[in-house]
């Protein structure tokens, strides 16, 4: 082996470990930005139930208030 086709041949596994740290550096950004990804979907999910309770509670209120109007309304033309 040359001179040359050795330092072309160190050159070329340089080149591998630099595309190598390149790659694990990427993946390691890419698990972290999962990881925080999963985190908000979990507290995401976690806070579902008390969104449908307060939307409830809304239905509730807007059907009461629905109620009045009606009772008034009808109250109001039947005396």
């Amino acid at each position: 082996m040359s001179f040359k086709q050795a330092k072309e041949l160190v050159e070329r596994m340089e080149f591998s470990e630099i595309a190598l740290k390149r790659a694990v550096e990427n993946i390691e950004s890419s698990t972290q930005n999962f990881e925080t990804t999963l985190k908000h979907q979990e507290d995401i999910i976690n806070k579902l139930p008390y969104a449908d309770k307060k939307l409830s509670y809304m239905s509730i209120a807007v059907a009461v208030n629905i109620g009045l109007i009606v009772g008034i309304l009808i109250g109001k033309y039947l005396l």
